[in-house]
């Protein structure tokens, strides 16, 4: 683990006021006591607010924060090519806030991890990625996290028309298809419908409140006994 990795790990333990040992330190990060003490002095040197003393413990007071700058390379490798694949494959919106999300990364990192960025070579092009689906990713997203009902008109596989009220619960990407996950009230059950089949919807403006049974943690539950096609679960 390189240097400033192990700092910023030890800052990270002592977050939350919580009393640790640098025998304790030690173990999580494979080092010396002695490199614990030296990268605790260090660390209050440069103005982290560490208190406590070698035998007792350590422990870092409230309202100081990081800046993001310390990223391993596969970390930024991460960040950048999730950000790269909600570019193609997200919302209008959420493609816009990944490409904000990207100046920023560069623009906090350091000059060699700078270069990194535009050396990393993992993209992402997403022709089946219509303005009509990216708008719907954006609009049930917020119904989502508003608990607001939608009313959908729906043609399914078999090219037959339905019309559902649904609490939305979240979205699935299923490799080029996004599916809305959702609790039909027609159907009293879990349901999924692949965005691009929905012809029309609306929220209705009766929000709903989690019941049991009828979560995203319960349609996960039931995933496990019987895990769903991908794409759609619509009957």
């Amino acid at each position: 683990m390189r240097r400033a990795d192990r700092l910023f790990q030890i800052i990270q333990h002592l977050r939350g006021g919580r009393l640790v040992t640098a025998s304790r330190l030690g173990e999580w990060l494979e080092v010396s006591e002695r490199t614990i003490y030296r990268d605790i002095a260090d660390l209050q040197a440069s103005g982290v607010p560490i208190d406590g003393e070698a035998g007792v413990g350590y422990l870092m007071r409230d309202g100081y924060d990081l800046p993001p700058l310390m990223f391993a390379r596969d970390e930024i490798v991460a960040l950048v090519a999730g950000a790269r694949l909600i570019r193609a494959w997200g919302g209008a919106e959420m493609a816009r806030a990944a490409e904000e999300a990207l100046v920023k990364i560069e623009t906090v990192l350091p000059e060699p991890e700078r270069r990194r960025v535009s050396e990393i070579q993992i993209h992402a092009l997403a022709p089946e990625m219509t303005p009509i689906i990216r708008s719907r990713i954006d609009y049930i997203e917020k119904a989502v996290e508003a608990r607001n009902r939608l009313a959908l008109s729906y043609q399914d596989a078999d090219e037959k028309p339905t019309k559902r009220v649904v609490r939305p619960l979240g979205l699935w990407f299923w490799g080029k298809v996004w599916t809305l996950v959702s609790w039909c009230e027609l159907r009293e059950d879990f349901r999924m419908f692949r965005l691009d089949r929905i012809n029309r919807m609306q929220k209705t403006g009766k929000p709903f409140r989690p019941e049991r049974g009828k979560t995203l943690a319960d349609f996960y539950r039931a995933m496990e006994q019987c895990p769903p096609d991908a794409g759609e679960k619509a009957g």
